[in-house]
């Protein structure tokens, strides 16, 4: 089956761009309801949505090894999964060893892999700047309670020194953002007001609802569009064949995780397995989708 027309993708791209930015604004006009740290319901809440809304994405990891490995019978899947599993494994053992080490190394992984979601066109520089705002810039406003989150993944100093070397980069990386939005605000007007978005979003909300909001309605599903267009099949479809059980697989390695992890808060448990749990399956995930992106065009 043939890959979607460009124009057709494009315009999807554009409207799901256009359905984030009015969920961010939305997401912006509730903050002075909430307060500044969610509670436990309010943490579980945002873990579940989290789950099965932005984790469905990259199952669908299954279709590039289909189509860039030609993994078609159960040993082939076997070796890809232990392929898949042992950076993902690697991942849980720096955060158990040297959780100093693995924080930063989470944020700017997660920045790089961001920095793909701008649709075609879009400058280096200005990927760049948008990969890191939803990650740097809730520390402008927000530091405390970035820390207080990060306090729950990772314990020592690392944590503090950590969101004020963000804090003094964050004033820097808004202007670069602005200036960003600003450049691209005739030629490449929906990418404009994404990253306007994105940035908005991570100076006003709350530091989780901000990344909940940007991973569950901007980064997952412009993923999932990608994937279809180029798989030619219609996204639901596509998850429905591809992503069922990876995304049952990881549900069920959640709770695996949260039983596991008895000797700390409740908090502290959802929060540790639900970003140890995206840091682990995400290099796997960058290795497949930003390798074969790197490999065929470079960063668009």
């Amino acid at each position: 089956m043939s890959a979607t027309r460009p124009d057709n993708i494009a315009q999807s791209l554009r409207m799901q761009g256009q359905v984030y930015c009015a969920l961010a604004l939305l997401a912006m006009a509730v903050t002075p309801f909430l307060g500044n740290a969610p509670s436990t319901g309010g943490l579980v809440l945002l873990a579940i949505t989290l789950l099965l809304l932005g984790i469905p994405h990259g199952a669908l990891d299954t279709v590039f090894a289909r189509r860039l490995y030609g993994v078609t019978n159960w040993w082939q899947w076997a070796l890809f999964a232990v392929a898949y599993l042992v950076p993902a494994g690697l991942v849980v053992l720096l955060w158990l060893l040297a959780p100093a080490a693995f924080l930063p190394a989470f944020l700017l992984m997660s920045a790089l892999h961001f920095s793909g979601d701008p649709a075609p066109g879009v400058p280096i520089g200005c990927r760049i700047v948008y990969g890191g705002a939803i990650i740097i810039l809730p520390t402008v406003l927000h530091a405390g309670a970035v820390q207080e989150l990060f306090d729950l993944l990772v314990s020592g100093d690392v944590t503090a020194d950590l969101v004020q070397l963000l804090h003094i980069t964050g004033w820097g990386w808004l202007g670069a953002t602005v200036i960003a939005v600003l450049y691209m605000a005739r030629s490449q007007r929906s990418a404009s007001l994404e990253l306007a978005a994105t940035g908005a979003l991570a100076m006003i909300a709350t530091p989780l609802v901000a990344f909940t909001v940007f991973f569950c309605v901007m980064h997952s599903p412009r993923h999932i569009l990608k994937t279809a267009s180029a798989d030619g099949a219609s996204p639901l479809r596509l998850l429905l064949r591809s992503a069922s059980l990876p995304t049952i697989a990881c549900i069920v390695a959640f709770g695996a995780a949260m039983t596991w992890r008895t000797g700390v808060t409740l908090d502290a448990r959802v929060m540790q397995s639900l970003f140890v749990g995206l840091a682990a399956l995400t290099v796997p995930h960058m290795l497949l989708v930003d390798g074969e992106r790197w490999r065929a065009r470079g960063l668009h």
